[in-house]
């Protein structure tokens, strides 16, 4: 990076940062703070109004925009492919802001950049995989979800697990905080607090009903950061599965996430209820064999009965 596009590159990141210390510009830019100082006079003296507190670091004057900055090919892609996937995976409000957001870029684009951006794309594509829950009612509950989220009060809905909980029922009323949401594996999931368990807990929004959002409010805790949350790991039981060598590669795929290790042609599962990993492990027939929990080698035994029994 010479000088310009350094100088260039501070002032779109004094103008997207509201106070940056020259220390954190010379480490993102990989040079010395006396550089950064050179810099920052360099644009004071071209009319760039920036201020500098002593010990805090440096600003740009409110109301200072840059004018309008040129795309590179591989840059107008990445914007594109990026509205592209906002379209498609987010609720219709922001699909909308992200097609306008396309066309925009587009207009803008010189013609021979368009052209080259053009080529690009057609040699890419986003697909939506089948199967995945960014349609319908969930879009709908994405967006109610994400202004709730953004007003920060409380949600209803009727919630259906996977399996039955003590009293044998699948669905059950709850009240949610919102904290956040994260698209895991293709499924949008909400991480909020749930009153009913007093704790958090994850949502997925295709299992969803009866949502609406209340006029009770909430305070988000302070020591909540949704980019640095991880789940507690609540996989305590194990699953042993011996594999045959044609499918090792199948498994590793499609089950990375319940591995704990794997040994040979032995892999180590753990879940949090041995039924849980049961349609994956019938999809591989007679490929694999189940050799712990003993209760899970009966439950195999059972559903390849039931399915024999229609053939």
């Amino acid at each position: 990076m010479n000088k310009t596009e350094r100088q260039l590159a501070i002032t779109l990141e004094l103008q997207r940062t509201k106070l940056i210390r020259a220390e954190d510009l010379a480490a993102q830019f990989e040079t010395s703070v006396r550089t950064i100082y050179r810099d920052i006079q360099a644009l004071s003296e071209a009319g760039v109004p920036i201020a500098g507190a002593p010990g805090h670091g440096y600003s740009l004057m409110e109301g200072y925009f840059l004018p309008p900055v040129s795309f590179t090919a591989e840059e107008a892609v990445s914007l594109l492919m990026g509205a592209k996937f906002i379209e498609q995976r987010w609720d219709t409000a922001y699909g909308i802001q992200a097609k306008s957001a396309q066309r925009k870029i587009e207009a803008i684009l010189p013609e021979a950049i368009r052209k080259q951006s053009s080529r690009v794309q057609e040699t890419m594509r986003v697909l939506h995989p089948m199967g995945t829950d960014t349609t319908g009612m969930v879009r709908s509950y994405l967006n109610d979800i994400r202004n709730a989220i953004l007003e920060q009060r409380k949600i209803s809905l009727m919630y259906s697990k996977k399996m039955p909980g003590s009293d044998g029922k699948r669905s059950n009323q709850r009240v949610v905080s919102p904290y956040g949401l994260t698209l895991v594996r293709e499924n949008w999931v909400l991480i909020g607090r749930c009153d009913l368990r007093q704790d958090i807990r994850h949502f997925r929004l295709s299992r969803m009903s009866e949502l609406s959002v209340l006029e009770e409010k909430f305070s988000l805790p302070p020591d909540f950061d949704l980019n640095r949350y991880q789940p507690p790991d609540d996989r305590s039981e194990h699953v042993i599965v011996r594999a045959k060598s044609e499918v090792a590669d199948k498994m590793m795929e499609t089950l990375h996430f319940y591995i704990d290790h794997v040994e040979g042609i032995h892999f180590h599962f753990r879940v949090r209820y041995p039924e849980e990993i049961l349609p994956h492990l019938l999809g591989l027939g007679g490929d694999i064999e189940v050799l712990e929990p003993e209760s899970l080698r009966a439950r195999m035994r059972e559903v390849a009965t039931n399915i024999l029994k229609h053939y």
